[in-house]
């Protein structure tokens, strides 16, 4: 019978001496096989700028990178009602005690102006919340009525804008005929 041949023999491997351009010693070999990914994926990350998004062209309309755009400026507005609202209430919560009637009308119009301001911000509030659940659901960008683009140049005016020009407008012309 023949003897089994033994198990080939371990090869024997230089020491990698570290170097800036290589991976430090310390991090994985599945790391260091990743780098290149992590790069290209940090820099896919940036944000597009407004021209950039108007100059796109109409096949790349809401990809990744509009959405991302939209979404940064929606969660931005969002971060600063929540600012706003946070100062009016330490604004109001400030008692200041003026002896003289007219002074004391005049700050109850300036905070009764700040409280209309804080409501329609809250109002705003639910509408970029809205939108941002719309970014993530795949539906942003999209008239709800019909379903066609609502145009980039009408998402950076209005960023929450949920119906195409066309069907705000109709709905616009019926509110007016009917007072709806």
């Amino acid at each position: 019978m023949a003897a089994k041949p033994s198990a080939a023999p371990a090869l024997k491997k230089a020491p990698v001496k570290a170097s800036a351009k290589t991976a430090s010693a310390l991090e994985p070999a599945a790391e260091r096989a990743h780098a290149p990914a992590r790069e290209h994926k940090a820099a896919s990350t940036r944000l597009l700028t407004e021209a950039e998004i108007l100059k796109a062209p109409e096949k790349d309309y809401m990809n990744a990178a509009q959405l991302a755009f939209f979404k940064n400026r929606l969660q931005e507005m969002e971060q600063e009602i929540l600012k706003n609202a946070g100062e009016t209430t330490e604004h109001l919560r400030e008692t200041i005690i003026v002896p003289d009637p007219a002074d004391r009308a005049t700050i109850e119009e300036e905070h009764a102006l700040e409280l209309r301001t804080r409501d329609r911000e809250r109002k705003l509030l639910k509408k970029i919340q809205q939108s941002i659940l719309r970014i993530d659901s795949g539906d942003y960008g999209y008239c709800e009525e019909t379903g066609d683009p609502i145009g980039v140049p009408r998402l950076l005016a209005r960023p929450t804008a949920t119906l195409s020009l066309e069907a705000q407008e109709r709905r616009e012309m019926k509110q007016k005929m009917y007072g709806e």
